[in-house]
């Protein structure tokens, strides 16, 4: 299996991987925030990293960096431990990274968010570089409302409600979690979040602790871990579709 992953690699290896035509780069934007009791603060980080490792192995010639964390995660901040970034500074963040990138000579970047508060700032992010770097494509091919989708999607055929499924901690990110990194998963701990009801703009206005005090939007009772295997596949595989689309390989 050829490395992917960018800090498992020393510099040599990485300007091998260079001037033999890797030169697509995957960046996990990830969080460090709540995820229930049942979950750890950086499954968002460990979800986004084990997506982009796969969907580097799938596209070929591309490499992943270390996640970027945390993130945009104010509206979580009624749980300790928690830690979150005001949007400017990720964007900050994420730009520098993505210089850096560019002086070693990638000319294909994928901002990869998986946390619902990252999307907006990567989004206008993105406007911004094209402007300033146009001989490099920097690109973040899903939107939040797609990943959602997916994942739901694939909980569904397990008899799973999308409400249940959730959009926070609920059974399709705990799914996910117990596929890819299990044993911080304690589903002695998991109880049924809310499924009713809210805004986005509630969420966002009164953070998550005003419509859930245990930190869970859905319901991880009903999580497995084939549907979690299911889920991972089926956003490599839909990113691999998007992100050839756009860069046109």
């Amino acid at each position: 299996m050829v490395k992917v992953r960018m800090d498992e690699m020393s510099w040599v290896e990485v300007k091998e991987a260079l001037d033999n035509g890797f030169n697509t780069v995957i960046v996990p934007v990830g969080s460090i925030e709540q995820h229930g009791p049942h979950l750890p603060l950086g499954t968002d980080t460990f979800i986004g990293e084990a997506l982009s490792v796969m969907i580097a192995e799938k596209l070929g010639k591309t490499l992943v960096t270390p996640p970027i964390t945390p993130g945009c995660s104010q509206h979580h901040m009624g749980f300790p431990g928690t830690l979150t970034l005001k949007p400017e500074t990720l964007m900050q963040v994420v730009r520098d990274v993505c210089k850096c990138l560019i002086k070693h000579g990638f000319k294909n970047i994928i901002l990869l968010p998986t946390h619902g508060g990252n999307f907006a700032p990567i989004e206008t992010l993105i406007m911004e570089l094209a402007m300033e770097h146009k001989d490099v494509k920097i690109i973040s091919p899903l939107k939040l409302e797609e990943l959602i989708k997916i994942m739901n999607d694939v909980m569904a055929e397990y008899g799973v409600t999308f409400k249940e499924a959730g959009v926070h901690a609920g059974a399709a990110e705990t799914s996910a979690m117990l596929h890819i990194k299990r044993g911080l998963v304690k589903m002695d701990k998991a109880v049924e979040g809310f499924t009713g009801e809210y805004t986005i703009s509630q969420l966002y206005s009164y953070g998550v602790k005003a419509i859930s005090n245990t930190g869970i939007l859905g319901d991880p009772t009903k999580a497995n871990v084939d549907a979690g295997k299911k889920i991972i596949e089926k956003l490599a595989e839909y990113y691999v579709e998007k992100i050839k689309k756009e860069l046109r390989i």
